[in-house]
């Protein structure tokens, strides 16, 4: 095979994963050493929310059924999520590998349009690499590679003229009609970009692959801020609630028994890598890397899922998605 065509069929084993909350999102680090009882897991470079690879894989076992028995008898799932030691046999890791979900937009309250769908340079930079690696960034250039601050946001100190590069499908929400934008308590002057605008309509066909209505929403409420806001907001703008345990007699707390949960707020947007590295085992009834990552991670079917704890008070529920190169669709 040629490099070229080594490159091609190594890009078409890399797909992008997506991950949508629709509800409050609490994928726990342990007890915490602040004010902050149950923290979520965060990066240790960045201090940014992610959802761990881990949590995700399993999550997606437990959607495929995936069990101890069905991993002995049936050849898809052992290949594809492993299994542990038994009599004659030793354990194997499963051969699809999912990174880390690290976040791509951070919902953050807005003066006007309700919210916003928050990124920075640096975010996007970090998902056109993964892009890059799924053979998917056609057409993108990570912000740091031309000038492009939001709609791009600018602190007021830095206000510019307002200017429009593109001419948008629609106006954005966040602007009320005018050139501010107001996040939380923070207010900025704001421009169009043609290329930021790409941007949001990548992110909305891959997280809304199949709600054209929502990959519009997504576009209109979608703003780039400088890192050091997105690193402020993503420390700040989670949601923590206060819990507390009832007595059962007295009707009052227990001692003892309040506390506070941090989760990501409900439409924040994660994203992934999935592959599919070797698949072990002489007998493996002829199975591909692209077959499992079709029948495990198919880009046409997006999926409804719970991760993280809290899931009876309603916590952790997502809306996953897949996307990869146009050559790895099924029929192709």
């Amino acid at each position: 095979m040629t490099q070229a065509g080594q490159e091609q069929a190594d890009k078409n084993d890399v797909r992008m994963y997506w991950i949508h909350a629709l509800t409050p999102l609490h994928v726990g680090s342990g007890r915490g050493v602040g004010f902050i009882d149950l923290p979520i897991i965060r990066e240790k470079l960045t201090n940014w929310p992610l959802v761990p690879g881990t949590a995700f894989k399993g999550v997606l076992a437990d959607r495929h059924a995936v069990t101890d028995d069905s991993r002995k008898n049936d050849p898809k799932h052992r290949a594809a999520f492993g299994r542990a030691d038994g009599p004659g046999e030793s354990s194997n890791s499963g051969s699809l590998v999912f990174t880390d979900a690290r976040i791509v937009c951070l919902p953050v309250r807005s003066l006007y349009g309700t919210f916003a769908w928050c990124t920075s340079a640096i975010a996007l930079s970090r998902l056109h690499r993964d892009l890059t690696w799924a053979g998917m960034s056609d057409g993108l250039r990570p912000p740091g590679a031309a000038k492009m601050e939001a709609l791009i946001a600018m602190p007021v100190p830095q206000a510019e003229t307002v200017g429009s590069t593109a001419q948008p499908p629609e106006t954005s929400l966040l602007c009320g009609g005018g050139s501010k934008i107001y996040l939380e308590d923070l207010d900025f002057n704001a421009r169009r970009d043609a290329h930021v605008e790409l941007w949001g309509e990548m992110i909305a066909k891959s997280v809304f692959s199949d709600e054209s209505e929502w990959q519009k929403e997504f576009v209109r409420r979608f703003v780039l801020l400088p890192d050091d806001v997105f690193n402020f907001l993503s420390e700040t703008a989670t949601q923590v609630d206060a819990r507390v345990r009832i007595d059962d007699e007295t009707k009052t707390v227990v001692k003892g028994q309040l506390w506070y949960e941090e989760s990501l707020p409900s439409e924040t947007i994660l994203a992934g890598l999935v592959w599919c590295g070797p698949i072990f085992g002489a007998k493996n009834g002829g199975l591909t890397s692209i077959g499992l990552l079709n029948d495990f991670c198919d880009i046409d079917k997006p999926l409804n899922l719970q991760i993280g704890g809290k899931a009876t008070v309603g916590r952790g529920q997502v809306r996953a998605t897949f996307s990869a190169m146009t050559a790895t669709r099924k029929g192709d």
